[in-house]
């Protein structure tokens, strides 16, 4: 029998309450949360965006019928109860009848539907198509619950679900094609105010289903750099900061009344080859390129080694030692042997695309880089960008090589089979695929038995560092920087800033 998943959603139990702490010794609570970061979100259309700052705000307005939490277990969000069937072609979700939009009408199933059918959509241009493509058909027996039919099983789906990429929305905004351009979701706060690049204004949301936020809104500024974040969190100016770079993240707990959350998480740091470009088609080419790069030095020069050096598989259950994978211990001579033998004894120019500030260290990764593939004879030109420049680039695959920061995911499949798959959406990005990789990541997406799916997926990660697509270089941590009196925020390997719905200001 398959089992049956109810909890609990969160009910915004004050940490006070959680405390045993009466309720009437408990502290005043500010109004609003001063909230600051280098980098805005680029867009506020759920199912198309892929900038860390972007999923970070959506996440508060939107909500996935299920979330995960700091441990990385699945949770109820819309829907309050799911269930597989035995045979694991079908999937069932009943939806909190409590939820409601920010307009004040109620989710429902239709909503849903139209939702994933969005993201299906190829038109729509969905990051997240992928994940999805089990999915046969969609029924909506009644306004609470959803019946997903699969084509086979597709056990990381669920998983897949949590993410906001794959936020539920209004059908009736989806009809309008007023996603993007208007933000009526179902979370804990209401998108009031988005000044790109200078300011968010987010309020409360009175009629969420999950509870009561701590506080009445957040104000997010935009900085120009994490230095004057960290200038402003001294004077008070600012109650709770997202930090990307470590060599300010990790002053903040030099500093009295500031208190750094430092937690790891599953995104990675990665330089992106373009296969489909001469010369890196040939095999050799970016095998040599990943012989020549010491990832320790990067980690190091560019992140004061605040990480460590990792495959591509960066979720703890899957991880393998890297040092198991090919040519992750530095081997300039056989880097220039593997240049020579794929017609390149000299080496060859090319130019690598880099975001200015996101993250923080791409400019230093880039030099760093650059040095290392100097030793083999390659020329390699930095062109930094603004970061929604860099997007655009970085979609249309107009590049050589990119330095990237990328988002990782709970399960492997989810994580990857967007690139590495036949029919993933931003294969056109990676620009490489083959039998090897795509055989395996569908035996993952059908495999149930925990123990059968880690063999499958380390021999995936295995064969994709041998023929060196991309080069992983190490991932590090999540930071934000709080105010003493700032309670209750709860870091999470996601990176997420969900818990903000949580959080109080004593």
């Amino acid at each position: 029998m398959a089992k049956l998943q109810i909890k609990k959603r969160l009910t915004g139990i004050t940490v006070a309450a959680m405390l045993g702490i009466a309720a009437v010794s408990a502290p005043a609570q500010a109004e609003t949360l001063r909230m600051a970061w280098a980098q805005d979100a680029t867009g506020l259309d759920p199912h198309k965006q892929t900038a860390f700052p972007s999923l970070r705000l959506l996440e508060l307005v939107y909500e996935p019928l299920v979330r995960l939490d700091p441990e990385l277990q699945i949770v109820p969000a819309l829907a309050e109860s799911w269930q597989y069937s035995p045979d694991g072609l079908t999937l069932t979700f009943k939806i909190d009848l409590d939820a409601r939009f920010q307009n004040g009408a109620p989710v429902t199933s239709a909503d849903v539907k139209a939702s994933f059918e969005r993201i299906l959509d190829e038109e729509t241009g969905a990051v997240a198509r992928a994940n999805f493509l089990s999915i046969d058909s969609i029924e909506t027996p009644h306004a609470g619950t959803v019946v997903f039919k699969l084509k086979q099983p597709d056990a990381p789906m669920l998983t897949a679900m949590t993410d906001i990429n794959a936020a539920v929305l209004p059908a009736s905004e989806i009809a309008a094609g007023s996603i993007g351009t208007t933000t009526i979701g179902s979370g804990p706060f209401i998108l009031e105010k988005w000044d790109p690049n200078a300011k968010a204004t987010l309020v409360a949301n009175k009629g969420w289903a999950g509870g009561t936020t701590g506080v009445d809104g957040i104000d997010i500024s935009v900085f120009p750099d994490e230095s004057a974040i960290l200038a402003a969190m001294r004077t008070g100016q600012i109650d709770f900061a997202l930090m990307n770079d470590p060599l300010i993240a990790t002053l903040v707990p030099r500093e009295d009344g500031l208190q750094l959350n430092r937690e790891p998480v599953l995104s990675y740091h990665v330089l992106q080859l373009n296969p489909s470009r001469d010369p890196l088609t040939k095999l050799g080419v970016r095998q040599a390129i990943s012989c020549a790069i010491d990832r320790q030095q990067v980690l190091d020069t560019a992140s004061l080694g605040e990480g460590r050096v990792t495959g591509p598989l960066t979720i703890p259950a899957y991880a393998s030692d890297p040092n198991t994978l090919f040519c992750y211990t530095r081997d300039v001579e056989k880097a220039k042997e593997l240049l020579a033998d794929a017609g390149y004894p000299d080496g060859f120019s090319a130019k690598v695309i880099a975001a200015t500030g996101e993250p923080p260290t791409a400019a230093s990764e880039a030099q760093v880089i650059q040095a290392q593939l100097a030793e083999i004879g390659i020329d390699l030109e930095i062109e930094m960008m603004e970061l929604n420049v860099y997007i655009d680039r970085w979609l249309k695959a107009d590049f050589d090589m990119a330095v990237a920061l990328n988002g990782g995911r709970a399960d492997p499949f989810t994580m990857y089979n967007r690139y590495w798959t036949k029919a993933g959406n931003l294969q056109k990005v990676s620009n490489y695929i083959d039998d090897t990789l795509d055989s395996l990541m569908m035996q993952g997406r059908a495999e149930t038995d925990p123990a059968a799916r880690k063999a499958t997926f380390a021999a995936f990660e295995k064969h994709l560092a041998e023929m060196a697509p991309w080069i992983w270089l190490y991932n590090s941590y999540n930071y934000t920087a709080q105010q003493d009196n700032v309670k209750g925020f709860k870091p999470t390997p996601t990176g997420s800033l969900f818990s903000l719905s949580e959080v109080i200001v004593e």
